[in-house]
């Protein structure tokens, strides 16, 4: 799969990956310059672990992270921190890409819009069914930041913040859900969401009474799996970005601040 077929359609400054995860490719590099181990305006190092050099990393590694780098204009440092561990990195973001990449959009019987089949009388003959995704993009995010701050892992709030105010075009909820999520400016739905993802976060005991107020917001028990599988997920990330000492790349700060600057992302 190539780089570009990877990161085909999206929008500026959103590093993503597509389906299938990354195929192991011999170890060659495009180019055999360093990424940096700092930022450009502090000699404090983005980690705890040094970044390999390039023509030590895995082809599909490098090209990978050359392509989201072209894309977003910067690379994300948790590529960085993960390339230490080429089959960790793998790993890592195939799982990313199956919870946080399901498309959301216009109807689609094929699945590949917001609708998933539902096949449990396929067998049988009976008519499929077509299930609605009810998780945006910003709603997935909006979970990222409410555990990771729980989980007081910076890298994640400040990342997940910046790609909150551009899929939501609210520039000041995810800062809100940081300092005190129930004094943020959510809906009912989204405090609902927000109370069983940091359920999960916190290992509470889940129960009966969980599902019902979900269900009450009109979140059913795969909408209930996709919100889990988001917090369990990013309580690993939140405790590997912990342990590595990962820095936020600068250019998430002002991400989404302002109207001219979620508009110039999305281009």
């Amino acid at each position: 799969m190539s780089g570009s077929r990877l990161l085909r359609g999206l929008p500026k400054h959103l590093p993503l990956l597509a389906a299938g995860g990354l195929r192991r490719k011999p170890r060659v590099a495009t180019r055999c310059h360093a990424y940096s181990t700092t930022e450009d305006s502090s000699s404090r190092p983005i980690g705890r672990y040094p970044v390999p050099n390039k023509k030590d990393m895995p082809y599909d590694i490098v090209e990978l992270m050359e392509e989201v780098e072209v894309k977003t204009g910067f690379l994300p440092n948790v590529f960085k921190a993960m390339s230490h561990r080429p089959a960790e990195f793998r790993a890592f973001f195939a799982y990313y890409n199956v919870i946080m990449n399901k498309e959301t959009g216009a109807y689609s019987k094929s699945g590949g819009g917001p609708f998933s089949l539902v096949t449990g009388d396929r067998m049988r003959g009976n008519s499929l069914k077509l299930r609605y995704w009810r998780l945006s993009k910003a709603d997935k995010e909006l979970i990222i930041v409410a555990t990771s701050a729980v989980n007081r892992c910076p890298y994640c709030v400040v990342a997940h913040g910046a790609l909150h105010r551009i899929y939501s075009k609210q520039p000041t909820l995810a800062d809100q859900v940081v300092v005190n999520w129930k004094l943020a400016d959510l809906s009912g739905r989204d405090l609902a969401m927000l109370e069983f993802a940091l359920a999960v976060c916190r290992a509470d005991n889940i129960t009966e009474e969980h599902f019902q107020k979900l269900e009450a917001h009109g979140f059913d028990r795969e909408d209930a799996w996709d919100i889990a599988m988001i917090s369990a997920f990013f309580a690993m990330s939140n405790r590997i970005a912990h342990f590595v000492d990962l820095r936020p790349n600068n250019e998430f700060y002002n991400m989404g601040r302002t109207p001219h600057e979620a508009r110039r992302d999305r281009t």
